[in-house]
């Protein structure tokens, strides 16, 4: 039954959404050339949707590489979903799995641990074949905009790799040594080259993992209202200050806000903006607009 209501929420779909900047293209390329130097791969998903801001086909481009998911963002992720989440992703990924917001300073030894474990077959291998003992070399990957600048510049300790709001702000690969064991690799956000999910496009524009010129704000907000409606709907109506009886829509928030243009109408793209805004920094609630049985997953 739910299935069938987030198929219907998207037939209504807005533009087909289609973002592949041609640094990302040659970033792509570029990974494929970089996976025979590192040693363990790891993946950054937005703790709010775990599925859709993976990288489908990380296992086949690097096949018999540990693989470690950071599923980021978790402060801004529904809490009781993050561990069905991260049991799931687990067993389809046959990779290990942390929840992180990446403000605990635990979670940062729990990574950095984590890289060792998975490294150590590969090292023990070098030293059984007489090599000299160098640097774990991994390898951070993600989507745009999911935090792995932010996740490298915590690894490091301070703030050696460019960051930035919006997505696909680093642009070319770079080194960062983490310590005298871990060096990493940091990598532009990948997505695939054609975006035919828009169920996952979407989701991708609502935590701003596509381009901004990529779609139309007003109906990918329009869009997010419905699946929150759908999903927290007493969390969304508290929020805006909705009874039961009242639509949610653009237009009734924009009215209830006093967000107008002349001639009482309302401000439809200013109101749009906000929402996005707003959801994007957790100020509505913590959302997870995955659900396991929307991708028969359970």
């Amino acid at each position: 039954m739910l299935k069938a209501k987030f198929k219907a929420f998207f037939k209504r779909i807005m533009k087909h959404i289609h973002w592949y900047p041609g640094h990302i293209a040659k970033a792509q390329k570029q990974l494929k050339e970089k996976l025979n130097l590192v040693d363990v791969v790891i993946e950054v998903v937005d703790a709010r949707i775990p599925y859709s801001s993976l990288y489908k086909t990380t296992a086949s481009l690097c096949p018999n590489k540990p693989r470690l998911i950071l599923m980021n963002k978790s402060d801004l992720s529904d809490e009781n979903y993050n561990k069905i989440w991260a049991n799931l992703l687990t067993k389809k990924c046959n990779a290990e799995v942390i929840i992180t917001s990446l403000k605990n300073k635990k979670d940062i030894k729990i990574i950095t641990d984590e890289i060792s474990k998975l490294s150590s077959e590969t090292m023990n291998k070098r030293l059984e074949k007489g090599l000299l003992p160098r640097a774990i070399r991994t390898m951070v990957i993600g989507m745009p905009n999911v935090g792995k600048s932010s996740t490298i510049n915590k690894l490091v300790g301070k703030a050696k790799t460019k960051t930035g709001a919006k997505a696909g702000v680093t642009r070319r690969q770079q080194w960062v040594r983490i310590s005298e064991k871990v060096e990493l690799l940091d990598t532009p956000g990948i997505i695939p080259t054609i975006q035919d999910n828009q169920n996952q496009a979407t989701k991708l524009a609502f935590v701003n993992s596509v381009g901004e010129n990529a779609y139309d704000s007003t109906q990918v907000a329009q869009e997010l209202i419905k699946i929150l409606n759908n999903l927290y709907p007493n969390e969304l109506k508290k929020y805006f200050n909705f009874d039961d009886k009242e639509e949610i829509n653009l237009e009734t928030i924009a009215l209830k806000r006093r967000w107008i243009l002349k001639e009482e109408k309302p401000d439809i793209t200013r109101t749009a903006n906000i929402i996005l805004s707003n959801y994007r920094e957790g100020r509505i609630g913590n959302f997870t607009l995955d659900r396991p049985e929307e991708y028969e997953l359970i």
